[in-house]
């Protein structure tokens, strides 16, 4: 009876606390919808400046299913409390935004609500995008009212109670979401600003790179800590031991961004596809302020010094060896030297030496691939070997990986591969 009791005073609990959560929320003006100006025109300029603004947001990576109509939604995205299905952004009046406004869609961008005012799930990155100007949001949507209208409907997200409620989002954005503008920083110049905007807000970069804490909110504001996306580790953006630029050249940083590939790294996984997507299509006049910016992202993550070898066991060592040898050297070289512009090197390679394995796991059981853009129109990628390679296989070649030519990094445990 007691128990029942407590469980009792625990719900009506979480019921007030709902209830505060949503009127601070509505205190905060979120439930308002704002004007749409007069002047709001959708001209051929403003079409084509939102099809490329929706680009460098990458809109459709989330918003088009496989196999399906352009913005018409239905990918689902998997999070720690379910799968939330993206919506359909096509102008058909029923299943899509047809009858939304502008400012419809720009409440949506901004406060993160609904034509009918229902809170949105941050699956979709308002929290970086509160920070996108209301011009660059009209601009969005006047593109978007061009796409052919699509019927798909859309699909009811599967979360688990409570996560599933109103209650616990409207608490969930009073804990972790404000709304923001995007404030340029006066001390710095205009290229890193609009590095800045591109990169914080309409890029949503954190999305990926951030840290998150255990209701699923981004822990880092300034900086891009790292964290899991999609089976794969989105490494750290300001730390020189995963993948901060701040020692690149520029026009590096740029030919990542813009052909998936330069002198000092390449992209695979979840990135390639925002390369293919999206980055691929900036002018080269964005890239270079994106560059700009990530190459001056403050170091939050100390630049560890060389370590003395792990001690490994010498007959995984072997096994791993022989692995190398039969599969791996004929590309990688026999000391992991790689081969320039095709197979990159894994002597010293910070991919190899990164603490996560999770990417090279994954890049050795499924393969890794670039992808193809105007500059690296045929990209050289590596094939999967989880058909020939049980767990213990692959922990024994990554453990050789990463203690043979100087890498000096842990090695892989049969529990790590099995992970992925």
């Amino acid at each position: 009876m007691r128990r029942f009791l407590y469980a009792i005073v625990i719900v009506f609990a979480l019921l007030a606390l709902a209830a505060l959560a949503i009127v601070a929320l509505n205190l905060r003006g979120e439930d308002k919808l704002p004007d749409t100006p007069a002047a709001f025109t959708a001209t051929p300029a403003l079409v084509e400046r939102g099809r490329y603004l929706a680009l460098a947001g990458n809109c459709a990576g989330c918003h088009t299913a496989r196999g399906g109509a352009p913005y018409a939604g239905g990918l689902g995205i998997e999070t720690p409390f379910g799968t939330v299905y993206a919506s359909n952004l096509t102008p058909h009046d029923n299943a899509g935004i047809g009858r939304w406004s502008a400012a419809h869609f720009w409440r949506a961008l901004h406060n993160g609500r609904s034509m009918d005012g229902r809170l949105l799930y941050p699956a979709f990155p308002y929290p970086s995008f509160t920070r996108v100007t209301r011009e660059d949001s009209d601009a969005i949507y006047a593109y978007l009212r061009t796409v052919p209208p699509a019927a798909t409907p859309n699909a009811p997200h599967k979360l688990r109670f409570p996560y599933d409620t109103q209650a616990a989002l409207a608490v969930w954005r009073a804990l972790f979401f404000t709304p923001g503008i995007f404030v340029a920083d006066p001390a710095k110049p205009a290229e890193w600003n609009r590095g800045a905007y591109l990169v914080d807000g309409l890029g949503h970069c954190i999305a990926c790179h951030g840290t998150r804490n255990v209701l699923g909110a981004t822990e880092e504001k300034l900086g891009l800590a790292g964290g899991p996306v999609e089976n794969w580790y989105a490494p750290s953006l300001n730390s020189r031991r995963e993948a901060s630029v701040a020692d690149w050249d520029t026009q590096h940083v740029v030919a990542l961004l813009k052909n998936g590939s330069s002198p000092r790294g390449s992209v695979m996984g979840p990135m390639a596809d925002v390369v293919y997507r999206s980055t691929q299509h900036l002018s080269e006049t964005d890239l270079q302020a994106m560059a700009v910016f990530l190459k001056q992202l403050p170091e939050r993550v100390p630049t560890a010094a060389a370590t003395a070898p792990a001690g490994r066991d010498a007959r995984v060592m072997a096994r791993g060896a022989q692995i190398y040898d039969q599969r791996c050297a004929y590309c990688h070289g026999d000391a992991g030297q790689g081969a320039e512009g095709a197979y990159p090197p894994l002597a010293g390679n910070r991919v190899v030496r990164m603490d996560s394995t999770v990417n090279l796991v994954q890049i050795v059981r499924h393969g890794g691939f670039l992808p193809a853009t105007a500059g690296n129109p045929r990209p050289y990628g590596m094939p999967p070997f989880g058909h020939v390679l049980d767990d213990d296989g692959i922990a024994a070649v990554l453990t050789y990986i990463r203690g043979s030519w100087g890498n000096h990094a842990p090695p892989v445990t049969r529990q790590e591969t099995m992970r992925r």
